[in-house]
């Protein structure tokens, strides 16, 4: 079957995007950072992890949906979905993390966020080959020469390697954990700046089939969106869990500001129904749904579904993540 995540990216490089051909990745690849606790909670007890069949259920019971174009797994989840079949018959593409590095270990009673992020694969490519032909690549700048060349070393021998598999990658540039001695309000700048010197040395061959990046509010979206359009394409990550509002504002400002591509793990993942959190997604970014609305609609259907939320319809209408204030 032929998936709809190439459909759409052939649309948005040929200028014909529109806010149907958003693309929308569930990022369930959260037990290459983590533990135990990788897949959340049980919802009635937070001491409680989920196991990882679990986890891979839910994944199962996305791709059934259809409301996704992307199935962002571990090595191991994917081996274990791929081989059952799941995506033989649906427009969902399956893709795993290619690399695992420092900054996105968060392991119980560790303290690897304390320090600049480190370069570290653990996966075999050649390994995926039977798999899948789709992954994603992480780095992450520190404003410091020996990190950021080692980091910068790390993709171009991944580069090589991946040429020879013909997997196709794209490509996550995390902001900095600990601080890089650039204040707050330039960051974003930093950041839009090495990403478009990272990619300047790559051939069309070589490049990314889009970003992930995190949101730093409308203009530095905006600017790197409008840097080379069609040819880059840009995706915004979800970040923490936050309000339901956070989730709906995020990505109606993220298109609006020329994002094409929304790839959420814990925003999904830790949600009280996320399909129906999904499915509310794509009404907002089609302009059937304000963000408030949806938020209404979500509590109505968890209602529907017997499902308790975790706030208040209230609190779920707040907006608490401070890029997204300048847009409201």
């Amino acid at each position: 079957m032929e998936k709809s995540l190439d459909t759409k990216l052939k649309k948005i490089r040929l200028g014909q995007y529109k806010p149907s051909d958003f693309i929308i990745a569930d990022a369930k690849d959260s037990d290459m950072g983590n533990g135990i606790f990788a897949a959340g909670t049980c919802p009635a007890d937070a001491s409680c992890p989920i196991s990882f069949p679990e986890y891979l259920q839910a994944m199962r019971e996305m791709v059934s949906s259809g409301l996704v174009d992307l199935m962002l797994m571990s090595a191991s989840g994917a081996e274990r979905l791929v081989e059952e079949g799941i995506f033989e018959n649906s427009p969902v593409s399956p893709a795993v993390r290619y690399n695992d590095a420092t900054d996105i270990w968060g392991l119980r009673h560790a303290e690897y966020q304390q320090y600049p992020s480190r370069n570290f694969r653990t996966l075999h490519l050649k390994r995926l080959i039977p798999l899948v032909d789709l992954g994603l690549y992480s780095i992450t700048f520190s404003n410091d020469i020996e990190k950021d060349m080692d980091s910068l070393e790390g993709l171009r021998q991944f580069l090589s390697e991946l040429s020879v598999t013909g997997m196709r990658y794209f490509l996550e540039v995390f902001n900095p954990q600990i601080d890089i001695g650039i204040s707050e309000d330039k960051l974003p700048e930093y950041i839009n700046d090495c990403i478009v010197r990272c990619l300047a040395g790559l051939t069309r061959q070589d490049s990314p089939l889009f970003l992930k990046i995190p949101y730093n509010g409308p203009k530095a979206m905006e600017e790197l969106c409008s840097y080379h359009p069609g040819e880059l394409i840009v995706g915004v990550l979800g970040g923490g869990k936050g309000s339901i509002r956070d989730t709906f504002e995020l990505v109606r400002q993220s298109e609006k500001y020329g994002a094409r591509v929304a790839l959420f793990g814990r925003k999904i993942n830790l949600a009280e129904s996320p399909i129906t959190l999904v499915r509310l997604m794509r009404l907002v970014i089609e302009g059937e749904l304000s963000t408030l609305n949806a938020v209404k609609e979500y509590h109505s259907s968890l209602s529907k579904e017997g499902i308790t939320p975790k706030l208040s319809l209230e609190k779920d209408q707040t907006v608490t993540e401070k890029a997204l204030f300048e847009d409201l």
